[in-house]
């Protein structure tokens, strides 16, 4: 299996304005790969970077094994991008919009006018409207149209879903997986967990600027972390719960809710300790966990 995106030490600043600092990503041949953080963790800089819209203070990055600032134009032909807003001319019909994104690319015409029609079919979009009509959805697909009508061999997205309705967003992400299925590598960017957790096979968290955990979704969802709530017979105090691996603790009085990751024997002879009315032990939501990483 090749790699398709490889970054290393990829940094970016802004004066004094903090961008992407060390940022060391391998995203594999044919993966549906997760970039999540919350807004300003650094998601679109590290994909414009990606991209050679902007250049990085120091470090580098490849795509298709390939420098993206040497080689920039040529791999940009097999990328297919829709960033986080879309602004197009807005007396333009779709048609006409994306029969010119069409022209840029080296394949039969008919063959590009039936890949338009298929798409936009699928998403549901009217080919004969004004660019200035559609709402924010329907401008959402113009740009996803725009962004896999070539048929590429790496998808980038950057917070892709907004202003698609629920249906609208499944059909999307069906329609990832069915490009995925013929060979495109995806590298999807969001803020929203559950989108991600749908969608992905591995996801890199960042925070900050910084990657803080690249993992397998399969192996967060089976992580260790247990959510424990207890309800005591007096007030509790913070100090009691400083135990190692305790974290995201919430303390009402004699409530307390915390996350725990390590032995399980330990946590449990810490709470026979305690004078306990009700304990809850349960597997966390993976937003709990995720949020663990955030914080």
């Amino acid at each position: 299996m090749s790699t398709i995106i490889e970054t290393s030490n990829l940094t970016k600043n802004y004066g004094k304005s903090r961008g992407i600092i060390d940022i060391n990503l391998e995203v594999n041949e044919g993966e549906i790969f997760g970039f999540i953080g919350p807004n300003g963790a650094g998601k679109s800089t590290t994909i414009r970077t990606l991209l050679g819209l902007i250049h990085p203070s120091s470090g580098s990055a490849k795509i298709f094994g390939k420098d993206v600032l040497v080689e920039g134009p040529e791999i940009r032909e097999e990328i297919g991008y829709l960033p986080s807003e879309v602004f197009y001319y807005d007396r333009m019909r779709v048609h006409e919009l994306l029969k010119y994104s069409a022209s840029f690319y080296d394949k039969p015409k008919k063959q590009m006018e039936a890949r338009i029609k298929e798409l936009a079919g699928l998403l549901d979009l009217d080919l004969r409207r004004k660019i200035e009509d559609l709402s924010y959805g329907n401008r959402k697909k113009v740009g996803i149209i725009q962004g896999l009508l070539h048929s590429p061999k790496l998808i980038i997205l950057d917070e892709p879903t907004g202003g698609l309705d629920p249906l609208m967003q499944q059909k999307f992400f069906d329609l990832l997986r069915e490009e995925n299925k013929k060979g495109a590598t995806v590298l999807f960017s969001s803020h929203i967990l559950g989108e991600v957790q749908r969608l992905c096979d591995r996801v890199a968290i960042i925070k900050e600027g910084r990657i803080i955990k690249v993992e397998n979704m399969e192996s967060l969802r089976g992580s260790t972390y247990i959510r424990c709530r207890i309800e005591a017979e007096s007030v509790l105090e913070p100090r009691v719960f400083e135990i190692e691996g305790v974290s995201n603790l919430q303390i009402d009085e004699n409530k307390a809710s915390f996350l725990y990751s390590g032995d399980i024997n330990k946590i449990t002879d810490f709470l026979t300790l305690l004078r306990l009315k009700s304990v809850w032990i349960e597997e966390p939501e993976l937003e709990e966990i995720f949020m663990h990483y955030y914080r």
